[in-house]
């Protein structure tokens, strides 16, 4: 059901490279809420992705664009307000990268250069974004940016590696510069703590199966979906949140609040009488 939350807005997704993405269930519920969006990704996921097929859909423009590179977000922004005739009202920041996830790379041994471009890709980008957003005067006064995170930003994750990094990272940016455009154009900037969703990207992270049905078990109202995402990011970027700003805003069913929950306690009793299993290396046995 809609109810023209976003009615007359414009917006910009970043991320929306097939139908798992929680960027693509955000595309489609800010068009189903009445907005103008264009869509974005790299040259590569666009090759890669299905990202074509929606901008069809909704008769609207895909324009490439790296987010660590600043003339590409410059042309992003300038052709995007070209194509929706105006000022952006929204911006969605669902990027996240590492090549050190990717290698199977132990945290007490990162590649450096892999560190780098995990946070330049997942939260740097994030930043240039602002910066060049706010340079061209790309964003409407009252408008809204959300950018995707999770709880392994305050809390350690086993497997989640420099993405943990990268996601401090990414909402510490969101308060520094939320302060900054709040005060000059009343731009609100925050980010959604999610819980673990099955996409491309969060597929990826080590264990993800066994991560998805413990957080199942240990929120008191489960897992929050990739459409129920989209629905909570839809209020943020809609004028009935103008006073919200410069937050982590947790959509994850009650995990970030739990200790333990019975659910949890109750399948950990159950492992207790079998061996201890560990396919680490020996210096990594007690991970």
């Amino acid at each position: 059901m809609a109810y023209n939350l976003l009615e007359g807005k414009r917006g910009v997704i970043f991320g929306a490279l097939n139908p798992d993405s929680i960027a693509w269930k955000i595309a489609e519920k800010a068009v189903e809420e009445g907005a103008a969006i264009t869509l974005t990704n790299t040259e590569v996921a666009l090759r890669m992705g299905e990202t074509k097929k929606l901008a069809d859909r909704f008769n609207t423009e895909v324009i490439a664009a790296d987010a660590t590179n600043t003339d590409d977000l410059n042309n992003l922004l300038t052709r995007s307000m070209e194509v929706l005739g105006g000022q952006i009202d929204f911006i969605l920041h669902s990027i996240g990268m590492s090549p050190n996830v990717r290698k199977g790379r132990h945290y007490s041994d990162l590649d450096y250069k892999g560190l780098d471009k995990t946070l330049n890709i997942s939260a740097i980008s994030f930043h240039k974004v602002l910066q060049c957003a706010r340079k061209l005067d790309a964003i409407n006064e009252w408008g809204s940016v959300v950018a995707l995170s999770y709880v392994a930003a305050q809390r350690t994750f086993y497997g989640y590696n420099d993405m943990a990094d990268a996601k401090a990272l990414l909402e510490s940016i969101a308060r520094s510069f939320g302060y900054i455009y709040g005060r000059e154009r009343n731009v609100r900037i925050n980010t959604i703590s999610q819980s673990p969703t099955k996409t491309t990207a969060g597929s990826g992270v080590r264990g993800f199966d066994r991560l998805l049905d413990f957080s199942e078990r240990m929120s008191p109202l489960g897992n929050a979906s990739a459409e129920e995402c989209a629905d909570y990011c839809i209020t943020l970027f809609s004028d009935l949140t103008r006073k919200v700003t410069m937050q982590n805003l947790f959509h994850d069913g009650g995990f970030s609040s739990m200790g333990m929950s019975l659910r949890a306690l109750t399948q950990y009793e159950k492992g207790l009488d079998g061996e201890y299993e560990t396919d680490q290396p020996d210096d990594h046995k007690y991970d």
